[in-house]
């Protein structure tokens, strides 16, 4: 359902927006971390696979996070190694055990557009002692610290989240080869990083727990988890933090405790037990909280705890989180709520909070009863005007969808809207809005199929409120910024890539790039998010090994008519208007028709986006080493 914006938005809101926005096209967008000359897009740190660009400041500064180190196999005849940039190379196993060596696989880095070398190039920043990946591996500069940004504001104060360093205990199994078990001391932890490198833990108020034994009381450090999620203009960061644990995780603490002499160490078990398993389910649950941490001068000074949406009266596990946070220090996220007051409606619903005049903050429900049959819903951002945007979940044609909702959180009467998409009405089309500016304009992603049974592509929209106009980001691209080149004929065409592989011909492929995420949009329009590339596929053999020719290059994988076959690769883009708009005059002029539609299975291009981090707890990718 689409509510009217003169009913639902505040006569101020409405007002600032209108000065800000008259009628008008949607703004031209170009790549801004794109190599013209290779049409290779510059989106993730060396020797990493993959590359997210996440929040942008004011300034044109970025945050973003890599994942995934490079895993080449050759042949065991081969002595060399291979390190080739135009290709799509294995990513490294994933594995967790407490039987090897942790080492991380998830890295930070800043991306800036005054950037000496390179304009956006991403440079890898540490966080926790953490250093940049190498390839081939050095073993000496290894380390076990996974690490991601979330925010940074307008004075370069980041946040994010990140793991403990690796610790061991001397061995005592069966195994006759294994020195050491390997832990951490807590699995996430939120930490603040300002512009002169101080870094400070966001620290649960939760992190041990005392188990009590026969022999008398055993304290365990189980770690806890906390995340700092957004950083406003006050350097004031909200996010969620553990508050306790619950009565089954204790009775496993206790199990690990009693049985320290029989299995594993006390450490071991517990870190064991927090490691998801093949469901992603984790034994070890904590009860958490939605939380803002005022950080000045180096130092966190204040910590505030946002209350759930209902009193807790059972032994369940109930969770809020913080995940946005606006110039007033109001934070947007989500909360368990009993709907109405009903203890028979549990939801896991957005909410938003303020802080009253005692300067205690005071939940308040975003009401989804508006739309009818809401399964859970969640606000990502908040701008200084008071307009809250997030999602939610539904039932749509018989399918569970997301939709992207915005509410005026200033009008006490105001309901969550529902925009039209691209067919000026509620389709089925899944939505989600990640960040939203001062200017009344929304980025996130959208599907772009109506496939039932297989999921869905998706792609990066922008969304003008005051306008009410909805679009997709790749239509507003400029030709170059798809892959397109201008022919002899002065006709747009995909660029060609030639590539030479191991059996000492030369093929090509077309160069395209598709922007399937946005996350976040400065007042001045900077759009920060994730894209696909095209890249060829290499060949491998039945035991993993990177096939290789004669004049050692790899075989790239052929389809049916000797081309190469391609896949995507996700990366980091940054996108910044041409001072022009999408007019159909300028849409005629720039007439570059996307001819490589792939509408097939969208998972088998890998995970487009790291906002899923964003819940709790992350799933921490540990690489087994080979």
């Amino acid at each position: 359902m689409k509510f009217k914006l003169e009913k639902t938005l505040s006569l101020v809101a409405v007002g600032v927006l209108s000065v800000l926005h008259g009628a008008q096209a949607a703004p031209v967008y170009e790549i801004k971390n794109l190599d013209t000359e290779t049409f290779n897009l510059n989106g993730t740190i060396a020797n990493t696979r993959n590359g997210y660009g996440m929040a942008v400041n004011n300034n044109d500064e970025a945050v973003g996070a890599a994942k995934g180190k490079k895993k080449l196999n050759v042949d065991e005849d081969d002595n060399g190694v291979i390190d080739i940039e135009d290709g799509v190379s294995d990513a490294e196993t994933i594995t967790y055990s407490v039987n090897l060596p942790i080492i991380a696989n998830n890295f930070t880095f800043t991306s800036i557009e005054n950037d000496p070398v390179t304009p956006w190039l991403p440079t890898f920043e540490s966080v926790n002692g953490t250093t940049a990946p190498t390839f081939p591996e050095d073993e000496d500069t290894v380390n076990s610290v996974d690490t991601f940004y979330y925010g940074i504001n307008d004075a370069k104060v980041k946040v994010g989240a990140m793991t403990a360093v690796e610790q061991t205990v001397p061995y005592s199994g069966s195994s006759e080869t294994q020195e050491f078990w390997y832990y951490r001391e807590y699995e996430q932890r939120g930490f603040v990083k300002d512009d002169s490198n101080t870094e400070i833990a966001l620290t649960p108020p939760y992190t041990e727990y005392v188990s009590e034994q026969d022999d008398g009381d055993v304290t365990v450090t189980v770690g806890g988890f906390s995340s700092g999620t957004a950083v406003n203009s006050n350097n004031l960061i909200a996010g969620y933090a553990s508050t306790d644990i619950s009565k089954n995780s204790a009775n496993i603490i206790d199990s690990c405790v009693s049985n320290n002499s029989e299995t594993a160490p006390t450490d071991i078990c517990v870190q064991n037990r927090q490691y998801p398993n093949s469901s992603g389910f984790r034994d070890i649950q904590y009860q958490t909280r939605g939380y803002v941490w005022k950080y000045e001068a180096g130092a966190v000074t204040e910590s505030f705890e946002l209350p759930l949406g209902l009193e807790v009266t059972n032994d369940g596990v109930y969770t809020g989180q913080g995940l946005g946070i606006n110039a007033a220090g109001v934070v947007a996220g989500r909360s368990h709520v009993y709907r109405d007051g009903n203890k028979d409606r549990l939801y896991f619903d957005a909410a938003y909070w303020k802080q009253d005049a005692e300067g205690a903050y005071q939940y308040n429900w975003v009401d989804v009863d508006t739309v009818k049959d809401v399964r859970s819903s969640i606000a990502y951002d908040i701008n200084d005007s008071g307009i809250l945007i997030g999602s939610y979940s539904k039932y749509i044609e018989g399918y569970i969808r997301d939709k992207f909702f915005y509410i005026d959180t200033s009008d006490a009467n105001a309901e969550i809207i529902t925009p039209n998409d691209f067919y000026n009405n509620l389709s089925d089309l899944g939505s989600r809005g990640r960040g939203i500016n001062n200017n009344g304009q929304v980025v996130g992603y959208i599907e772009t199929t109506h496939d039932k049974e297989k999921p869905r592509p998706k792609a990066g929209f922008l969304y003008n409120i005051a306008e009410d106009e909805f679009s997709n980001l790749n239509d507003l691209l400029t030709c170059q910024s798809k892959g397109f080149v201008k022919d002899d004929s002065d006709k747009w065409v995909r660029n060609k890539v030639a590539v030479e592989d191991g059996s000492g011909k030369t093929l090509t492929y077309e160069s395209e790039i598709k922007i399937v995420e946005a996350n976040s949009i400065s007042d001045s329009g900077t759009i920060v998010g994730t894209a696909f590339i095209r890249k060829p596929s290499y060949q491998f053999d039945s035991s993993g090994n990177l096939i290789i020719g004669d004049n050692g290059l790899p075989f790239f994988e052929l389809n049916g008519y000797g081309d190469p076959v391609t896949s995507f690769l996700p990366r980091m883009m940054v996108i910044q208007t041409t001072g022009e708009d999408a007019t159909d005059e300028w849409k005629a002029a720039n007439n570059c028709v996307d001819d490589n539609e792939d509408n097939g299975n969208y998972e088998r291009k890998g995970a487009a986006s790291l906002g899923w981090l964003l819940m709790l707890p992350l799933v921490w990718l540990r690489r087994k080493r080979k």
